[in-house]
């Protein structure tokens, strides 16, 4: 990064052929990429200017668009008072919940278990109605 920018100079640059746009605090020239990118010109232009933190990872981007992306990179952002607070907190710092994969888990060892227990259940009753004279 050789650059430091404020918020004000990247919102002038909001045009398809003059685009930079903020995600992490990390300033992106997409003009050159604006043609390229998968999910049409618009989706870019809409978030030129501005802080595009967010619309960048609710879309959920790959490793390959993250390696582009750092092609693009110009420069940091500077931010100064007055300036809009960032919209999402660094992907490092994003947390996704320990329990997510825990009750899938669970519910298997638990179906597993009931189907072990209802075997068992039906070859003892087997076995007792076999003995009874």
């Amino acid at each position: 990064m050789s650059k430091e920018y404020t918020y004000a100079e990247v919102s002038e640059h909001a045009t398809k052929k003059d685009l930079l746009m903020v995600i992490h605090d990390k300033v992106y020239d997409a003009a050159s990429f604006v043609d390229e990118h998968p999910g049409g010109e618009e989706v870019l232009l809409d978030v030129g200017g501005q802080d595009a933190t967010e619309a960048f990872e609710d879309v959920g981007h790959s490793d390959e668009a993250r390696e582009i992306l750092d092609g693009l990179l110009v420069g940091a952002l500077k931010r100064v008072a007055g300036d809009p607070s960032p919209k999402v907190a660094s992907p490092s710092a994003v947390s996704t919940p320990a329990s997510s994969t825990g009750m899938g888990v669970g519910l298997y060892a638990l179906i597993l278990f009931g189907g072990v227990a209802a075997y068992g259940a039906y070859n003892y009753l087997q076995t007792q109605q076999a003995t009874k004279p």
